[in-house]
């Protein structure tokens, strides 16, 4: 090389940082740099002001939670969200923070001021990811004076009076499930009860509530027409705790990356149903859409509570049922002896008992609603301006507490061999103050589940029926337990709840 090259090249000097020189220096010499720099600062100390500042830095809990949500985003996703908060309440104890900002609570004594007491604490931002069409949902208000019309608009539609009234048009949807169930039994096949169940309840709401029955128990396919609108809403649990505008940016990435053609075309069955149903209905018709009709909302947002109520009401009954279906196919002594109590009061004549007052069928029934998970997950609400103390422990305003029923109903100081399906437990000499208290099935408060009596009722007409049919004779369950994804509203792995008969 001549020595005018060598001219052109830098000393060697010039590649060294000199001792006054840091790479700190050289990073912030760079708008790049600055920002990383900056980034790494800012991430740092927003850390060490999580970990031991904040004010729930005294809350107790693994490191990652309290500097990130990250963790419970994570837990939600996949599906293992209750079991994985459960762990840590084992190890931490009653209170535990699950993010930066919220705290999960396993103690009943915090249901009565979080749920209950002045109206309960406000619910939690995540609640609006439950919208449809952009509407608000009676679910997913935030604000009360929204919701309130709406609910007191429909409530008496759930009164026990009205639900007793059209009692035979329910009894004739569980008749048309317990035929069904019998047809298939004798095809040597597995039956997934869970369609049948999830059939049922869709055509127990719809009949009830809208007056025009749904039919999906008289579906000849292998799955319910509106069973993929159903999972669709179901999913929306994975991104619960998602900042509004993060999910609804992932929901329509997701949408477009995985179309799914199961899912539109459920979504268009279940649409033109709503619709034919919402366009037929005259404002003040004692019918859920036409209550709502009368109070003002455009057919837009009655169709749009239509629907909520369509999937809360298939989802959770649905699965509280096949898991009693499971359940007593398991055990035929407890099935005997569930038919033994439902054929002698039938025999009974003018001194035959009502379904909800016979005691191993009302057991059967407490028994399901405790163990089969429906929400498993906790139900978060925003601490008020005031904050909260609870048991000493201070909350800050702003802060998101909540119980769930899965720490409430598998507690083993209350129910002992809490994973195991006992329905005797709940007969009048062994049921204890606290086992009432720990009951969580469909919430508490004001902002409880606004079906519960409908639900309750589906549960026992169709229960009292399955014993009373002997259909479930001779029954077994293909697999020994049910397995869920715990999201908000849990999934059942698979999609299935298997019999099978005769074999």
């Amino acid at each position: 090389m001549s020595q005018c090259c060598y001219a052109l090249l830098p000393s060697r000097g010039d590649f060294m940082i000199s001792g006054d020189t840091t790479m700190i220096d050289l990073l912030l010499a760079s708008p790049l740099g600055s920002i990383a720099v900056i980034s790494v600062v800012v991430l740092i100390v927003t850390c060490l002001y999580r970990v031991t500042v904040h004010p729930l830095s005294h809350i107790p809990g693994p490191l990652i939670p309290k500097i990130t949500s990250l963790w419970l985003y994570y837990h939600a996703y996949i599906g293992d969200e209750a079991t994985a908060i459960h762990e840590l309440h084992n190890k931490y104890g009653p209170l535990i923070r699950v993010a930066p900002n919220e705290v999960d609570i396993a103690d009943v004594d915090a249901v009565s001021p979080i749920y209950v007491s002045k109206g309960g604490f406000r619910k939690a931002p995540c609640y609006v990811n439950f919208d449809i069409d952009l509407h608000r949902s009676i679910f997913s208000a935030l604000d009360p004076e929204q919701r309130s019309p709406r609910a007191k608009a429909v409530i008496p539609l759930f009164s026990t009076k009205s639900i007793r009234d059209n009692e035979a048009a329910i009894y004739g949807c569980v008749d048309t499930m317990v035929g069904r169930m019998q047809d298939e039994s004798g095809s040597g096949k597995p039956v997934n009860v869970l369609n049948l169940t999830r059939s049922l309840a869709l055509d127990a709401v719809s009949t009830h509530l809208f007056r025009e029955n749904y039919n999906g128990i008289s579906e000849k396919g292998e799955q319910l027409s509106a069973s993929a609108f159903v999972d669709l809403f179901v999913g929306v649990g994975r991104f619960f705790y998602l900042p509004n505008v993060v999910f609804t940016w992932t929901e329509w990435a997701i949408g477009k990356l995985y179309p799914s053609e199961r899912t539109t075309s459920s979504l268009a069955v279940v649409d033109k149903f709503v619709d034919d149903m919402v366009t037929h209905t005259k404002a003040g018709a004692q019918t859920y859409p036409g209550r709502l009709l009368a109070i003002g909302l455009t057919p837009s947002e009655v169709k749009a509570q239509c629907k909520d109520l369509m999937f809360a009401g298939t989802d959770s009954t649905g699965a509280n049922l096949a898991r009693i279906c499971q359940e007593l196919a398991r055990s035929p002594d407890r099935y005997q002896a569930l038919r033994s109590e439902v054929v002698s009061n039938l025999e009974a004549g003018t001194a035959k008992t009502d379904a909800q007052a016979l005691p191993y069928l009302s057991a059967v029934v407490k028994e399901a609603l405790r163990i089969s998970m429906a929400n498993p997950t906790r139900l978060p609400r925003i601490v008020p301006s005031s904050g909260w103390t609870f048991k000493g422990t201070n909350f800050p305003s702003g802060a998101i507490v909540g119980c769930s029923a899965y720490e409430l109903h598998l507690n083993p100081a209350v129910f002992p061999n809490p994973q195991t399906f006992q329905p005797e437990r709940w007969l009048r000499d062994n049921v204890t103050p606290e086992m009432r208290k720990h009951s969580f099935a469909f919430g508490a408060g004001s902002r409880a589940c606004i079906a519960r009596n409908l639900a309750t009722t589906e549960l026992y007409l169709a229960t009292e029926k399955l014993a009373e049919s002997g259909v479930l004779r001779g029954a077994r369950p293909c697999k020994d337990s049910i397995e869920i994804y715990e999201w908000f509203n849990s999934r059942v792995k698979d999609e299935k709840v298997e019999l099978v008969w005769g074999v």
